[in-house]
């Protein structure tokens, strides 16, 4: 599987940014997708994920900023982030696999990721 994710950027506290996601080498509808985030000195977590039925699940500081979505025409997640907030800086990174591997974010290996910087 690869992975390239983009649209990071900076963005002032409050404003928007939207990430893609482009996946390859799998059959993407079948996939689960997780977004993930890493801040510097901190573990890699789950923030948002969307299993291949379109159900979604959203890490709590999150919830009702952030909205997952899926274009398996395009093999494409997007990530919309709102509000966005000075503690949502970190690097992004996505990864599809089954539902096991996106919750657990256990997978065989990891695109770039995409750096998002919020600033107050």
């Amino acid at each position: 599987v690869q992975l390239q994710a983009s649209g990071g950027g900076l963005v002032q506290a409050g404003g928007s940014l939207r990430l893609s996601c482009v996946v390859s080498g799998s059959t993407f509808r079948l996939k689960a997708i997780g977004w993930y985030r890493q801040a510097p000195g901190k573990q890699r977590g789950l923030v948002a994920s969307v299993r291949n039925d379109g159900n979604t699940n959203y890490a709590n500081s999150v919830k009702g900023r952030f909205t997952i979505s899926r274009d398996n025409a395009k093999s494409t997640s997007y990530l919309q982030m709102n509000s966005l907030k000075p503690e949502d800086k970190a690097v992004y990174y996505c990864n599809a696999g089954t539902w096991v591997e996106v919750t657990t974010g256990i997978f065989a290996a990891w695109g770039q990721g995409t750096q998002v910087t919020v600033s107050s």
